[in-house]
């Protein structure tokens, strides 16, 4: 009954406002039309024209004022339908004017001076103000109280998620590959939707956040969706960046609404992408973000507000887990870290096959030897290579997608499309033919080393002048302080080869001695593969997901006997690849020159001239390439 009087008592106030707005809007019209009606049947003239107009017997009738004279002038017979205007001028105390109006024969008369004061007074002092009042109270009343209540401002508090309604999915995890894990611990969240009632009656409770942790690309916000999709409920998706407004509490009012909104559609997933926008650590700096801050706290509060019986799970992207908040990761709000990360080469398969679904491929397509040349690959690379080798079959002509548009898209997408302008002098084509035979030499003469797979000389438009590509035989999850070792040798390989040759050191090293270098502090520092420093950690990664990038926590005399030991493996790899590049100099003679005249060779091409110098080298590494080759051979006979 209460709640009924309420709204009643709501409602009529609702009508008495309006009908006062209604009222005020009213008497505006009617002053702006006077006003204006005034302005345009009124005109003023000089008191010499005054006079002359009385001479010529152009005037009517005239009313005097203290300060102006109001003009009649007579209707001339072409004037006749048309109203004539009233014209005045200002009042100069002209001693003479009553005997010329006389002598003219013009009407006049004087105008009271108390009822236009007393007009005027009535309407400036007491009409507007009592106006600008009402006008004032109304709106700044009604934005106060929306204010109050936490209701949006002019749209700016609205939250503006993206919702997408149960039959708006149609995403589920048969399009999510590469992630079984992430699924697995996401199920429970989807059986949690869809049976509440056997989680109440066990006493569980609903995990109220998942947050997922990964690369950029791997699937986050797919995932999200993929879990609204199985779950078949509406889906609210807002960026942690929509929260932060110029005008302080905003954000905070953003997030209740979205809360709001979310339990209008319970059961609902809520996903917030991006999250270390407004979930970043706070600190006691003095350099702060009270707007973003507010509303991290009011995320907090709505986190641990809502009702977990009505069904709404809270789930999260970032790639920068490090950052965040502990208040936002502790139990009872993000419950849950689902790592989403870089797929394996059955996950990269998987993939792969998803997004070929609607591609029309040949007979020829391996995806598995796709997935292999592409390590480290994340779902979004993935589809971006069968897009390519799309686009590849169709300007070539073709009605499907073969397997050398799928090799050539993985080159595009590593280093760039062939640059068929730039065109290299003798000395210039032949350093970078040694260059990359070094690599490939260096490589299939040591051990634990990946196969050489292609070797070019054709300059690609991300800077290329040449590369040697390398497939790994089976996916690495440990690697040796050997292993590394051999890894520097190789790519030092070309620039050693560059001296061994030609007794020159060119610019054409330089990607190569940086990621030499990296490797080589990472095993100092990092991985603790040096006598000096035993296994003291020297140094901590920090944005994981991201670029990876260490943060050197040692003290200055430390980071120089670092640098020391780095140069130190440096320079005993340098020396050991150019020990073995010598060794074999008629080896890097011949396949350069053969390099040269082809100007791209595969991998089966190169080991055949290593077996014929080392035939005890094809039991250790000839497997891989006699596959290969059959698989080539094979695929030519298809075609």
């Amino acid at each position: 009954m209460n709640n009924k009087n309420t709204e009643e008592n709501n409602n009529n106030g609702k009508k008495q406002n309006s009908s006062m707005l209604y009222i005020i809007l009213a008497f505006l019209f009617l002053y702006a039309f006077t006003s204006t009606k005034n302005f345009m049947t009124t005109d003023e003239i000089t008191y010499n024209k005054f006079l002359s107009m009385i001479q010529e017997d152009q005037v009517e009738s005239v009313i005097i004022s203290s300060g102006e004279i109001k003009i009649l002038p007579k209707e001339d017979e072409d004037e006749k339908s048309n109203r004539r205007k009233l014209l005045y001028t200002g009042n100069v105390e002209d001693p003479n004017l009553i005997n010329l109006l006389n002598e003219a024969g013009v009407d006049y008369k004087a105008e009271p001076i108390q009822s236009n004061f007393m007009s005027d007074f009535i309407f400036n002092w007491v009409i507007m103000p009592l106006i600008l009042f009402s006008i004032f109270r109304f709106v700044f009343g009604r934005l106060g109280k929306k204010m109050s209540m936490g209701g949006p401002m002019m749209g700016m508090g609205k939250s503006n998620a993206k919702v997408y309604k149960e039959n708006d999915i149609k995403i589920t995890f048969n399009d999510v590959a590469g992630q079984d894990e992430a699924k697995e611990s996401l199920k429970e969240i989807i059986d949690y939707l869809n049976h509440a009632e056997k989680y109440i009656d066990i006493g569980a409770k609903l995990p109220k956040g998942a947050l997922l942790v990964g690369p950029p690309g791997t699937g986050k916000t797919l995932l999200a969706k993929a879990v609204a999709g199985e779950a078949n409920v509406p889906f609210l998706s807002i960026s942690g960046s929509n929260f932060v407004e110029m005008f302080a509490g905003m954000g905070a009012a953003k997030v209740r609404d979205l809360f709001q909104e979310a339990e209008k559609n319970a059961p609902c997933i809520i996903f917030i992408d991006e999250v270390d926008s407004i979930g970043k650590s706070r600190d006691s700096q003095l350099q702060t973000n009270d707007e973003r801050e507010q509303t991290l706290n009011q995320l907090l509060t709505q986190m641990d507000g809502f009702d977990s019986t009505k069904a709404i799970v809270v789930l999260a992207a970032t790639n920068r887990p490090e950052i965040l908040d502990k208040a936002l990761l502790r139990p009872g709000r993000f419950d849950r870290r689902v790592i989403v990360d870089r797929p394996d080469l059955k996950g990269r398969i998987d993939i792969l096959k998803v997004h070929s679904k609607g591609v029309k491929l040949g007979d020829d397509v391996s995806l598995e030897e796709i997935a292999k040349s592409t390590p480290g690959a994340v779902g979004a690379d993935l589809a971006n290579i069968v897009n390519e080798g799309a686009l590849a079959a169709v300007k070539n002509g073709r009605e499907f997608v073969m397997q050398e548009d799928l090799r050539e898209a993985v080159e595009v997408i590593i280093a760039g499309k062939e640059k068929k302008d730039r065109i290299l002098s003798t000395l210039e084509k032949r350093i970078v033919a040694f260059h990359e035979v070094g690599h490939a030499l260096v490589a299939a003469l040591l051990d634990n080393t990946d196969p050489v797979h292609k070797i070019t000389i054709v300059p690609r438009t991300m800077g290329a002048l040449g590369y040697t590509m390398q497939l790994p035989e089976e996916e690495k999850y440990l690697v040796s302080k050997e292993e590394l070792t051999n890894q520097i040798m190789v790519m030092l390989g070309g620039r050693s080869a560059e001296e061994e040759v030609f007794n020159l050191v060119s610019t054409g090293a330089s990607n190569d001695i940086e990621r030499a270098t990296q490797t080589a502090r990472s095993m100092v520092t990092i991985y603790g593969m040096t006598d000096k420093f035993d296994m003291m950690a020297l140094e901590s990664v920090q944005n994981r997901y991201l670029d990876g990038r260490a943060v050197r926590e040692c003290s200055d005399q430390t980071s120089t006997l670092i640098d020391e030991e780095i140069l130190s493996i440096i320079r005993t790899c340098h020396e050991n690849t150019r020990k073995l590049l010598r060794e074999n100099r008629d080896l890097l003679d011949k396949i350069s020159e053969y390099l040269l005249e082809k100007e791209t060779i595969f991998g089966d091409e190169f080991m055949e001239f290593v077996f014929e110098k080392y035939p005890e080298l094809r039991l250790k590494k000839g497997k891989r390439v006699d596959s290969d080759k059959d698989k080539k051979e094979e695929d030519i006979i298809e075609v």
